[in-house]
């Protein structure tokens, strides 16, 4: 008897595969993944007539608290913060802005702050009159917004007696058009 255990033993240790050899098949057969891919951010690059930024030396970082903050107005209005433009759309943005902005400097220069002047203006560089606002801010200012529709989706500025600003930017993250929404969060 105990010469049967002995070779049913054997019989059953013998083989010519052992465990491991079909993990080893697989793998050679289905290679790991080298990283996890994460949606990239898109690369700004120094648009046609910009000057490269400097690139600002870095400050030694300090300990973040571990204490959570107690204030969460940032958080609950970040749907009020513009969304920006990067890349290609990013220099669209700030072509625009320069058109934008040399049309109202004539009106500035001449001190006319009526927004009608302002709308006017702005629908004659092909915006859609439809989608040029313009209201007064204050004695001698008038603020606007361009809903453009295309990258870039919106500018929007102030011209006043110091200066004419403006911006670009792509619309708010809870929002449909180029005004800020009412709500969200």
């Amino acid at each position: 008897m105990l010469p049967l255990a002995v070779m049913v033993l054997l019989t059953a240790g013998c083989g010519t595969q052992r465990a491991g050899d079909t993990a080893d098949a697989y793998r050679r057969s289905h290679p790991t993944p080298t990283g996890i891919s994460t949606p990239s951010t898109p690369a700004d690059f120094t648009c046609p007539g910009e000057s490269p930024k400097p690139t600002a030396p870095t400050a030694a970082t300090t300990p973040s608290s571990t204490v959570p903050p107690t204030d969460h107005y940032a958080e609950n209005h970040g749907f009020r913060v513009p969304i920006p433009l990067h890349g290609q759309s990013r220099c669209d943005g700030l072509t625009a802005v320069g058109r934008v902005k040399s049309a109202l400097e004539l009106l500035r220069q001449r001190d006319d702050f009526a927004p009608d002047s302002v709308r006017n203006a702005l629908a004659s560089l092909g915006y859609s009159a439809g989608k040029v606002q313009a209201y007064q801010d204050g004695s001698a200012g008038v603020g606007f917004l361009i809903d453009i529709g295309a990258s870039p989706w919106c500018v929007e500025g102030t011209m006043s007696s110091d200066s004419t600003k403006a911006d670009a930017f792509g619309g708010y993250p809870d929002g449909t058009g180029c005004e800020p929404p009412s709500g969200g969060h």
